[in-house]
């Protein structure tokens, strides 16, 4: 499987809001996310910053392009967006990691 990881920010003083809306995914997301290929999927935060290193796994047969066009994902960022850094459309700005060291 391929594994990506990438940056986000969340704004300050929304931690525990953040955590409490990823505690309660909706579930319709959550399937889109799997049906699309995503597996063990984490995010992390550093409190310093503010900065979110999320990663993930992906099928090889993964969907992920899709996602952008599902009214779910495009509601979970509209949710999301007052948290978060984001783009005129809502989506979480992400900047993309490159990977520089692996140990099995």
């Amino acid at each position: 499987m391929e594994q990506l990881a990438f940056l986000m920010h969340l704004k300050k003083g929304n931690e525990a809001e953040y955590r409490r809306r990823h505690d309660e995914i909706w579930p319709e997301l959550s399937a889109a996310l799997h049906d699309a290929g995503i597996r063990d999927y984490s995010i992390f935060l550093d409190e310093e910053t503010g900065n979110l290193f999320a990663v993930l796994r992906l099928t090889p047969d993964n969907t992920r392009e899709v996602l952008p066009g599902l009214p779910v994902m495009r509601r979970w960022w509209d949710y999301m967006a007052d948290l978060m850094d984001v783009d005129s459309t809502n989506k979480p700005i992400e900047r993309a990691l490159k990977p520089v060291f692996h140990m099995d």
